[in-house]
């Protein structure tokens, strides 16, 4: 009679448990996330909407969150109105060349503050960071008067050239943040390639550089949003229309003659192509920009 084997009863093995280990608290932490992001985008949302409607359907009450009738229109006639691609071509250039600009220099700077000893040193970077909590409006008064003894007003210049040399707080904030990183490389690389006979800026740029480049993206994104929006300093140096930047663009939009009586719908749809090229730029750069802002600030 043929002996009867018993299974034996089957294991849990701990690489298959279900659910894993910590499962539902990192549901909540997804499900929040997702939740705040939504939120977050919602204003966008609204714009982008607001922007495809008509000028009855924007002033509506109550607000309808999506147009009955999809008004692509909108952004034409937004673009005809005004020179809108010369403010676009005057925004891309001045937002380049001061990203640009501001990148270098305060590459440059912080890789002294890193990695040079001097006396002073100390002070003289915690000099550099006052500068993030003076007001930029204490110094627009001096500025201006340079400028124009320069012949600057009413030119791209005054919007480009400070940039290259660091200054401001956002030259500040640069600088803090890539030295915080060049920091955490380790000075064994300088003093090999010393051996090998590189000279100081060698060693910049061949080595400290490319190791840095998630810092840098991080910092040219940063800058670059700041430029691309920015309409304090436009507002004060640039005169002729076909120096504006978009943020004066759109002003000078706001204030052209109209037979309707409001135009908020052209206004949304001259936002959004704006907001777009920002918004773009961050999502192809975003895997440099979170590895930028994770491994900064590592080593003090």
């Amino acid at each position: 009679m043929p002996s009867e084997t018993t299974a034996a009863p089957a294991r849990d093995e701990p690489g298959r448990r279900w659910p894993p280990p910590g499962f539902p608290a990192r549901v909540v932490t997804v499900v929040l996330l997702v939740a705040l992001a939504a939120v977050s985008m919602l204003p966008f949302a609204w714009q982008l909407g607001s922007s495809l409607k008509d000028l009855t359907e924007i002033i509506a009450y109550p607000p309808r969150f999506l147009p009955s009738q999809w008004r692509w229109e909108n952004y034409a006639e937004v673009w005809n109105s005004v020179p809108f691609a010369r403010f676009t071509l005057n925004t891309l250039i001045v937002a380049t060349l001061a990203t640009l600009g501001q990148t270098l220099s305060a590459a440059a700077v912080a890789y002294g503050f890193a990695r040079f000893r001097f006396r002073g040193r100390n002070v003289a970077f915690m000099l550099c960071l006052t500068s993030l909590m003076l007001p930029w409006e204490v110094t627009i008064v001096p500025q201006f008067l340079l400028f124009r003894e320069l012949g600057w007003l009413d030119t791209l210049l005054p919007l480009i050239v400070p940039h290259w040399f660091a200054v401001g707080a956002t030259g500040a904030f640069s600088i803090f943040l890539l030295r915080q990183f060049f920091m955490t490389i380790p000075l064994d690389l300088d003093e090999a390639a010393k051996l090998d006979g590189a000279s100081y800026p060698r060693i910049f740029v061949t080595i400290l550089l490319p190791l840095a480049r998630p810092a840098l993206i991080t910092v040219a994104i940063l800058a670059f949003l700041v430029h691309w929006g920015e309409f304090i300093q436009p507002f004060v140096y640039l005169n002729s229309t076909e120096n504006f930047v978009l943020s004066l663009g759109i002003r000078f939009f706001q204030t052209l003659p109209s037979t309707e009586p409001s135009r908020d719908h052209l206004l949304m749809a001259a936002s959004v192509l704006i907001t777009l090229p920002p918004i773009i730029i961050f999502f192809v750069l975003q895997r440099y920009f979170v590895k930028g802002v994770a491994t900064t600030g590592l080593k003090g």
